[in-house]
């Protein structure tokens, strides 16, 4: 059997600061420095704020992505690391952004893709 060719973090962050939910600038910033603290290389990033609330956002990496959905009406996000290779770091940039959200509880999983 071959290695996988990628890994896949789903993180659920729920309690979150409803205000930084609905903050597109803070949550970029936020996930830029996750994937800076995690090793990745940021090659672009993208946030859309819906309205009434709640933001998409992803950062594209060279290892692939890290993108960000929120609920600020449920103090929820949902967050995906993705990356090919063994570089990126994602322990850390779960931890950065889950402690960013000031999160009460969060669940992660990890799948192997390919």
């Amino acid at each position: 059997m071959n290695a996988p060719l990628a890994r896949h973090t789903l993180l659920e962050l729920h309690d979150c600061d409803a205000r930084l939910l609905n903050a597109p600038a803070d949550l970029k910033e936020l996930l830029l420095e996750a994937v800076r603290r995690g090793h990745g290389t940021i090659v672009t990033d993208v946030f859309h704020t819906f309205s009434p609330h709640g933001v998409s956002g992803v950062v594209v990496i060279a290892e692939s992505h890290v993108a960000i959905h929120t609920w600020p009406e449920h103090s929820y996000a949902a967050v995906d690391i993705f990356s090919c290779g063994t570089k990126l770091d994602h322990t850390i940039i779960r931890d950065w952004i889950q402690q960013g959200l000031h999160a009460q509880r969060a669940e992660s999983r990890e799948l192997t893709r390919g």
